[in-house]
């Protein structure tokens, strides 16, 4: 059960990511209009300017990312935050497509691997603390199947970019969230996140009471001046988590929102992933990853390590 658990988060993280792509950066009518019975699948996606330059299933940085911390945790077998920053800046100095303004601006730095906080931290404050992109939550996932200290590490890799509360606060329930579902079978009940919530910032809990209302479109998710708000993601997250019946349900809900339906549909899948399980994702969207047996490799890596270290 906790495998299959664990393999859902990272596979459901890259299909809503490289389906999620297929809306991103649309309004809901810009949705209706080009997909008018909905976007289901991979083959669907519309090839223009932006899209054309992933492969149909292809994930985007959301997921690459998230599997710079894995990676890293594979290889050290615990948490290092240096060498999470270093697959960070390996990954920006390739082709980092997709990458965010705000990650752009703190991974450019030519010393962000030496001192990655502080430079997030120098980001946030020239920003005179307004920015809470969504970037930090979009690759949280795997921190939430570690077995130990999940908050602080949560809290510690989100701030290697971004350094705004509600950022951390967004990736700190994410990952407790998922953290609970794999290893307990528990879903965190509302009081419980929004008691996490206030130990970071007050703006979240609007987005936490905005999520357990019945009707998604009261998140804005295409609302275009704030598409890309840890908030709205985190909203979403735990709006398909409070009203989806199964992963698939969640997926398409979430991803035919449109706003930054790839980043919305990553967080919302790798917690649907630790609920349901990867059994309960349908084939095709599994088979139809471009990189799947990457992520096959880098799941069963990823479970060895869990099992096997005295860290986690």
């Amino acid at each position: 059960m906790t495998i299959d658990k664990i393999k859902g988060v990272l596979f459901g993280q890259a299909i809503g990511d490289a389906l999620g792509l297929g809306t991103e950066s649309m309004s809901k009518k810009e949705v209706e209009l080009y997909y008018p019975n909905g976007l289901s699948c991979y083959d669907e996606i519309i090839q223009d300017y932006h899209r054309s330059r992933w492969n149909k299933g292809d994930w985007t940085d959301d997921t690459d990312m998230m599997v710079c911390i894995a990676e890293a945790i594979i290889k050290d077998k615990f948490i290092n935050l240096t060498a999470i920053a270093q697959n960070f800046k390996d990954w920006f100095n390739g082709e980092p497509m997709g990458i965010g303004r705000h990650t752009f601006k703190v991974l450019a730095f030519a010393d962000y691997v030496q001192y990655p906080q502080k430079v997030a931290n120098v980001i946030w404050e020239l920003s005179r603390g307004t920015s809470a992109a969504n970037g930090g939550l979009m690759r949280t996932s795997v921190v939430g199947l570690l077995k130990e200290n999940v908050e602080q590490y949560a809290s510690d890799i989100c701030s290697l970019t971004h350094y705004d509360p509600r950022c951390i606060g967004s990736c700190v329930i994410v990952s407790l969230l998922i953290n609970s579902l794999v290893y307990q079978n528990r879903e965190l009940s509302y009081e419980e996140v929004v008691s996490i919530a206030r130990k970071y910032d007050s703006r979240i809990e609007e987005y936490v009471e905005l999520a357990k209302k019945d009707d998604i479109a009261l998140l804005e998710l295409d609302e275009c001046n704030s598409m890309g708000y840890t908030l709205k993601t985190l909203g979403a997250a735990l709006w398909i988590l409070w009203h989806s019946k199964t992963f698939e349900d969640g997926l398409l809900a979430v991803v035919n929102e449109g706003g930054d339906a790839d980043t919305n549909a990553a967080v919302a899948c790798s917690v649907l992933g630790a609920k349901y399980g990867y059994s309960s994702i349908p084939a095709k969207y599994i088979n139809g990853l471009v990189e799947k047996n990457k992520l096959f490799e880098l799941a069963n890596n990823f479970i060895d390590v869990i099992n096997s270290s005295k860290f986690f």
